[in-house]
Formats: structure tokens, sequence, C-alpha cells
């Protein structure tokens, strides 16, 4: 049976770090939707095409302001809104855990944000503020790039499709570029990007060396390097334990 999945992001590069992930849903017919919390006017075309490539039927974005996030009634309004419109089965998100120690205040308030308006969503709550929707229960969700995963999904079938989408983000891969630089250092980026005395003075192309080589890591670590039985991987974390039917 076809299932409704939301990726409510709270930067758009996370679309295409659970990539793999929302492909292999598209790909077996599920609807797949995005929504975006923060993201600047010129990155939201990029964005858009990234989602798109990957088979995300709808990216929206929110509208949020930058280092003003907050778990408010008009900000709750908002996102019940878009639950209670789109029906997920599942949604994905950031993990709490990481976003608590984050040095982005907006990641920390935008998780309590996030899980207020899912339990608000499944309430008798401003109906008619919030859309005239009823109200919907989201049944499951995954925190992405979690500090204490619990299930991996392999995606060997869908990483290069990710990649591609990735190279759609040129905004983001020219700014992780100018980030690493100061963080790292040359010495270290010549140990990631084999190619980078080419690179160095080319930002867009030295930031899609850097997340090709990272991505490539992180697929591998939670894949082949792992005990999950994968090859090559995303890891997510369930909101509490599955309940099956019987062992698997």
């Amino acid at each position: 049976m076809p299932r409704t999945i939301l990726m409510l992001a709270t930067f758009g590069l996370e679309i295409v770090e659970v990539g793999g992930t929302l492909a292999l849903h598209a790909q077996a017919g599920d609807a797949v939707h995005a929504a975006v919390v923060l993201s600047r006017p010129e990155s939201r075309p990029q964005v858009k095409e990234a989602a798109s490539m990957l088979g995300v039927q709808s990216t929206q974005f929110l509208d949020f302001a930058y280092g003003e996030v907050q778990p408010d009634v008009p900000s709750k309004l908002k996102l019940v809104r878009l639950f209670r419109e789109l029906r997920p089965d599942i949604l994905i998100t950031q993990d709490p855990e990481h976003s608590y120690h984050d040095l982005d205040p907006d990641r920390r308030l935008a998780m309590l944000l996030y899980l207020e308006a899912v339990a608000l969503a499944g309430r008798d709550w401003r109906i008619a503020e919030a859309g005239g929707h009823p109200p919907h229960h989201i049944s499951d969700i995954y925190y992405m790039s979690p500090e204490t995963p619990n299930c991996v999904v392999e995606i060997a079938a869908t990483f290069e499709l990710k990649q591609r989408a990735l190279d759609c983000l040129g905004t983001q891969l020219a700014f992780t570029a100018q980030v690493m630089k100061l963080r790292l250092g040359e010495a270290t980026l010549r140990t990631i990007v084999p190619r980078y005395d080419a690179l160095r003075e080319d930002d867009l192309e030295l930031g899609r060396a850097l997340h090709h080589s990272m991505d490539l890591a992180l697929a591998m670590s939670h894949g082949v390097l792992s005990h999950t039985g994968a090859a090559m991987a995303e890891a997510f974390r369930h909101q509490g334990p599955f309940k099956l039917s019987h062992l698997l």
C-alpha cells in the first residue's frame, strides 16, 4: 500500500542527505514531499531541482527567519497545517540528540517546535486556524543522521542519484568549501581530496569533491564498514520501539 513521506528539513541540504532513502520510496510508488524551514532565496531553485531529481513530488519553503525560530503559536500553526494537509504516514526530520548540542541555535528551538507541532496535529487543536483540516496522527517518525541509530536503509541502488542531486546545490557546495578551508587547513584537505591543489581556488568544485568524499565515507561507515549487513546505507533512529507482528 503506497505511503506518504514528509521530509521536514531545517536546511535544504538535509533533503539530499537522506536522498537515497527518499528516492527509494519515490521509486516504490510512495508520495514523497519535503518542507524546508530555513532557506535563502538564492538557494531555493537549487533545492527544488535536487528534490525533484530524487522523486520528491512537492517542496515547500516555510519562510522562517534565521536566528528567530521559536516554538510559539504562529509557528506551530504553520507546521500543524502542513501535517494535516499532507497527512504523512512517515515523518523524517533532524535528530533531537544531535540538535541539542549543535552550535546553531535554530536547530535546538526547531526541534521543540517540530515535536510539539506533531503532537498538536493529532489533537483537536485550532482546527479552523490551521486550515480547517481534521487532526492527523503521524504514526512513524525517523530521525536522520542520529547520534544513536537503530536502523539503516540500504541505498547502494540510489547512491549515484543522490550524488547527482547533491551537485544541484551549488550555493551549499561553495559554502562547505569555504568553511572547511578555515576549519581543517590545507594538509588535511589534501588527504580528503587528492586533487585539492587543482581545486583550491574553485569553491564550487572543491565543495563538490568534499561532499562526494564525505557522503561515500558516511554511506560505507553505516554499510560495509559496519555490522548492519548493508553495503551503503543511510542511518536513522525510529521514534520509540518497533511494533512487530512476529520476529523478523
